[in-house]
């Protein structure tokens, strides 16, 4: 029934009513048909009145069915947050911690109700936490997923290395909220850097590169990089160089890794390296095994090259650039971590898919913002380079 409609015949019904009492002192001889109108009204009245309640009750076992839907569907999704294998924790936009799930309380040992309320910088290291709070700031601007590994400091002290997604989350009418998947990874990093800790280019041949030299690449070998930074490109149909790697040392490359059809390996600086026959690999589990481990960090490489150039501004694509660099070839000194490899403002242009001109414009403006400098012999020296998709 229309509800508008309704009203109406409702409040003539009441109109009528009221002339009813009006006419109700009067002689019933004056008014003969007084009484009859009146049961006649009041039995219409009735019958819609019947037929309204008929439809609410319809509706109102309709609305209790949708609820009772609802109820159960956000009670789903309340149990997967809950006992998700993952660590889920919600944040306001100055990282100030709303809730979180029973794994990200047990991955930070403290209780879900302890974690409400507490900003979830005090589970970073003290001495990245400036860096931390910066990030945060940077995520609730730019409004855009970011991906990448973090340090998390458990309560008494133990620290973790986590995986970690965030999003950040705008709803119409509601506070800005950060969504944070965190996977803890210590183990599979403690495993990894055994596995890169294993020497196996003991008692084998290694080949010296110079700086510029092209590497030879033959079917069914694979290089390992003892020393040096090597830089595997294509080419576009264009003629232009794309950067599709650069690796440090215990990486791996080949043909036998690649689909390319146009493949080159480059020596970015003087380079050692040593090589695995295929045949020798299947032959040996524990030599396999050892570079499948290092093959999963090359995978790894290369999905950060990847996030690098789907950055959208150049400045960004750059410091995620240097942040890598300094993972695989960076050097602990006083001022900061000095890049070993001098890389050409050409070289990184390349990298970052932009002109030589700008790289130099955007490497002097974070050398006068004091986050780069350069040594005596043009090494760049990463001071405090905060990340947009990566580590925090």
């Amino acid at each position: 029934m229309n509800v508008k409609l309704f009203a109406k015949k409702v409040e003539t019904f009441h109109w009528q009513l009221a002339e009813l009492y009006q006419y109700a002192y009067s002689s019933i001889d004056e008014q003969p048909n007084l009484l009859p109108a009146a049961f006649k009204e009041l039995g219409i009245a009735s019958e819609e009145l019947q037929v309204a309640l008929e439809e609410l009750q319809l509706k109102n076992e309709e609305l209790t069915s949708a609820r009772a839907a609802l109820e159960a569907e956000r009670q789903r999704y309340e149990d997967l947050f809950e006992f998700a294998p993952d660590g889920y924790i919600v944040t306001d936009r100055d990282g100030k911690i709303i809730e979180a799930n029973r794994a990200a309380a047990q991955m930070l040992n403290v209780s879900q109700m302890a974690l409400a309320g507490k900003p979830l910088a005090i589970f970073i290291p003290p001495e990245e936490r400036k860096d931390f709070r910066t990030q945060v700031n940077r995520l609730y601007h730019d409004n855009q997923a970011i991906w990448g590994e973090m340090r998390l400091q458990q309560r008494h002290g133990e620290i973790l290395e986590a995986a970690m997604r965030v999003a950040t989350i705008r709803t119409p009418n509601q506070p800005v909220v950060l969504l944070w998947l965190l996977r803890d990874i210590t183990e599979q990093k403690r495993a990894q850097r055994e596995n890169n800790g294993l020497d196996n280019s003991k008692d084998r041949p290694v080949y010296v590169y110079t700086k510029g030299e092209i590497i030879s690449l033959k079917p069914q070998v694979i290089w390992q990089v003892s020393k040096g930074l090597v830089k595997l490109s294509t080419l576009c149909a264009n003629g232009e160089e794309v950067i599709v790697g650069l690796l440090g040392p215990q990486m791996h490359f080949g043909l036998s890794s690649t689909s390319l059809q146009t493949y080159e390996a480059k020596a970015l600086s003087d380079v050692h390296l040593v090589c695995f026959s295929e045949a020798e690999i299947s032959a040996s589990p524990s030599l396999a095994q050892s570079l499948l481990t290092q093959m999963n960090q090359r995978l790894q490489h290369t999905e950060s090259l990847l996030a690098i150039f789907g950055q959208r501004r150049v400045i960004d694509r750059l410091i995620c650039l240097l942040y890598l660099l300094k993972q695989q070839i960076g050097e602990p000194v006083e001022k900061g971590a000095r890049l070993s490899v001098r890389l050409t403002h050409e070289d990184l242009a390349n990298t970052c898919c932009t002109t030589r001109v700008t790289i130099t414009r955007l490497l002097s403006k974070l050398q006068q913002q004091g986050k780069i400098l350069f040594d005596s012999k043009q090494h760049i020296i990463l001071k405090d380079v905060s990340l947009q998709n990566g580590k925090l």
